[in-house]
């Protein structure tokens, strides 16, 4: 008989509270910063409700635009994740495209993930970070699906990464144009719409 490894040791009650803390600060943060938005949240609101002192908030985040972030890519994730799973039962990889940007959408109707993912995000995080972290949760999967869809000719593609790219740009502008309507219901299926159509304009030509 093989010899038994012994099981991984516990986690130290230090590092349970560690985590609770920084769980817990980052749950704050997810509802003040959606309900309130990053510059009407303090970092005093932000300890008061997750209930520790704001020394330990500085602990964990140097600053209240690093909780900031640590909250966008938990929302993003989860958004993303979200999306996928929607898309699940999608017949081919590009309807697995369109019913996840859909997927998106819909979540972009909610006014807590309209002010951290598009309302405040670029504004906070800059540009750049903002585009990398987009990107970082979205980006692989996309192109993924880009390259089977060329691969069985449903899509005439060369070049998947750059429309990947190109798509993710027009979906967050889309999801820009739903949290500025004065009818987001209408503007998320005209979004959704003329993201098909994008789509549509890679589809490869019967015979073709």
């Amino acid at each position: 008989m093989p010899e038994q490894l012994p099981p991984p040791p516990a986690p130290s009650l230090r590092a349970e509270q560690v985590t609770q803390t920084r769980a817990a600060l980052v749950a704050a943060g997810r509802l003040l910063f959606g309900r309130d938005g990053f510059a009407a949240t303090s970092v005093e609101d932000l300890a008061r409700q997750a209930r520790v002192t704001t020394g330990a908030l500085y602990h964990h985040f140097a600053t209240k635009t690093v909780l900031f972030e640590a909250v966008f890519e938990q929302a993003h994730t989860e958004l993303m994740t979200a999306a996928a799973e929607a898309a699940q039962g999608a017949p081919d990889e590009v309807e697995f495209l369109a019913q996840g940007f859909e997927a998106f959408l819909d979540a972009m109707l909610r006014p807590d993930l309209q002010q951290i993912i598009i309302v405040d995000a670029p504004a906070v995080l800059g540009i750049a970070r903002f585009t990398e972290l987009d990107e970082r949760y979205a980006f692989a999967a996309i192109v993924a699906a880009l390259g089977a869809a060329a691969d069985s000719g449903q899509l005439r593609i060369a070049d998947p990464e750059t429309v990947a790219r190109l798509l993710l740009g027009a979906l967050t502008r889309g999801a820009m144009l739903i949290a500025s309507s004065a009818d987001p219901v209408r503007t998320r299926h005209a979004v959704a719409a003329a993201m098909r159509a994008m789509l549509g304009t890679f589809t490869r030509p019967a015979g073709g």
